[in-house]
């Protein structure tokens, strides 16, 4: 997300360069980021959550009508105070939040991290669509950043298991089991 700069290599988004960019140029650019720990404004409403997605475009840019389709809760909590709802109803504002702008990429940090597992399957089914349609009609790729195995394997479409930030091993998502991930990732 260009907070820590690379050491080495390029990071590249519709084959334009983006590793020297700022976070703010990366999302202009069409990256959306959901932290680990989710960062949501807890003093701000919902929909000032959802707005601060929409913070680059101009101040009467809509938020998205298919945020609320996803996430149907968020319609219901929208002048609820962020810090007021429970972890999973956390974790799926950071996720409106993200796409609000229409990202061409979305990367997922631990999106499981401190969540019921009802929430979790929500955020899978929603995350399964995504990748499977995208969003607002314009396809997007998925970068899930995953410890909990079950999870991660119903989603991949590809995987790579890194070690101290080095690949160890890459495939496709359906023979994860079969390459034994799961060891790998209880290492």
């Amino acid at each position: 997300m260009g907070v820590v700069p690379i050491k080495t290599g390029s990071i590249a988004l519709d084959g334009q360069d983006i590793s020297k960019d700022v976070p703010y140029e990366r999302v202009r650019k069409g990256v959306g980021y959901v932290p680990q720990g989710r960062e949501i404004f807890g003093r701000l409403t919902v929909e000032e959550n959802l707005r601060m997605g929409l913070a680059y475009k101009s101040g009467s840019t809509p938020i998205p009508a298919e945020l609320y389709e996803l996430f149907p809760i968020l319609k219901q909590f929208l002048h609820r105070r962020g810090g007021d709802l429970s972890g999973g109803q956390q974790q799926q504002l950071a996720i409106a939040r993200a796409l609000a702008a229409g990202p061409k990429l979305l990367i997922l940090d631990e999106p499981t991290e401190g969540i019921q597992p009802s929430i979790i399957k929500d955020i899978g089914r929603v995350i399964r669509m995504l990748a499977d349609r995208g969003m607002n009609g314009q396809r997007m790729a998925i970068v899930l950043v995953e410890q909990y195995y079950d999870f991660a394997a119903e989603l991949a479409d590809q995987y790579l298991v890194m070690e101290r930030g080095e690949i160890i091993a890459r495939g496709r998502g359906s023979e994860m089991e079969a390459n034994g991930v799961r060891q790998l990732m209880s290492i």
